[in-house]
């Protein structure tokens, strides 16, 4: 019988020109594998957390751009070019925090530049050429990011020991990339090697990406996982049942700051108290070092419903009650204790 672990996250199906994700939003009760092949749907799939993960969203959205443009029906490389932008603007539009987003749709505008001028010089205009070299840098995005959560993992292991206790927020597991995951990652390393870690999920609200994500990919792992509220990080810390924090991240500021799902600052400050190392797994990729510090990253507000109705059969605070909703905050760098990257470990971002 086949497990979360051994579907695709993100897929393309080359024959049919569509991408594929898993259905984020129905987990963990029924595994949807979904199609998309309109601009629309890939900017409601990242948008509505279908596809989620700042490395899942960048493979989806590099997919999805590559697809959009083999859509374009036109021989005239001016009028290919109008498209293929104002697809990459609209797909860009649906998140703002996460960098993977921007990363991977520039990536795609660049290698679409240099297959175009390559074209020109050699005057040979051919857009089936331009299509199938997209398509391929997409791939190529894919395969990256599955050896980067690989990376990620054995430098995340080198700072554990067996028996450890780790506690992790959100998702930053094989959900949110392509393979392995980011802080996940030496998760799934160390049980492959026997070490015996317990983990500590938080459920991560209001969209519960860690009692609906996390705790199900790792139990379905065969990795020993404890689900616990956000607030009941502090009383395991306390116990002493938690040796390291692992977190993922969306996007890294110049000067180490960092944001990451609602709640990271949180269990950062806590970390911090209780003496408990806090690792941000990053690839390199979400590292904007045009952002000078924390302050510079946009943080999305989404709608105030995923706090009061999304997970029950009546709202859940009277109706004139306000809410607020930012999907991220920002944890100081002050606070980082290093970010295992898939080219080491460092102190902050200068060092890399």
């Amino acid at each position: 019988m086949k497990s979360i672990l051994d579907y695709e996250t993100v897929d393309y199906d080359r024959d049919l020109n569509i991408v594929k994700i898993i259905d984020q939003t129905k987990l963990p009760s029924d595994i949807q594998i979904e199609e998309l092949t309109t601009s629309q749907q890939v900017w409601d799939a990242i948008y509505l957390l279908k596809v989620r993960g700042a490395p899942a969203i960048g493979v989806a959205a590099a997919f999805g751009l590559a697809m959009l443009a083999c859509q374009i029906e036109t021989t005239d490389l001016d009028e290919f070019e109008r498209e293929l932008i104002s697809k990459k603007d609209f797909i860009n539009s649906s998140r703002p925090t996460a960098v993977n987003l921007s990363w991977a749709l520039g990536r795609i505008m660049d290698r679409y530049r240099e297959v175009k001028n390559r074209l020109i010089k050699e005057e040979n205009i051919d857009i089936s050429i331009i299509k199938n070299t997209l398509l391929d840098e997409a791939y190529k995005i894919k395969e990256e990011d599955i050896l980067v959560c690989r990376s990620i993992g054995e430098y995340g292991l080198s700072l554990l020991k067996p028996g450890d206790g780790i506690l992790t927020h959100c998702n930053a597991g094989q959900l949110a990339t392509c393979k392995y995951g980011t802080a996940t990652a030496p998760i799934y390393l160390g049980h492959e090697k026997g070490y015996g870690f317990h983990v500590f999920a938080d459920e991560t609200r209001p969209l519960l990406q860690g009692a609906r994500l996390t705790a199900f990919e790792l139990s379905s792992a065969g990795v020993d996982v404890t689900l616990i509220c956000d607030n009941m990080a502090a009383s395991v810390m306390a116990k002493g049942k938690v040796n390291a924090v692992l977190v993922g991240c969306d996007r890294v500021a110049a000067n180490g700051d960092t944001a990451n799902k609602i709640g990271t600052l949180m269990t950062a400050v806590l970390a911090k108290h209780y003496n408990i190392p806090f690792y941000v797994c990053a690839p390199t990729s979400t590292i904007d070092m045009t952002a000078e510090t924390g302050a510079d990253i946009v943080i999305e507000q989404r709608d105030v419903k995923e706090v009061s109705h999304m997970w029950y059969k009546e709202p859940m605070t009277a109706e004139n009650v306000k809410i607020y909703n930012p999907a991220f905050d920002v944890t100081d760098g002050s606070l980082i204790t290093g970010f295992i990257t898939e080219k080491g470990i460092f102190k902050s971002p200068k060092e890399m």
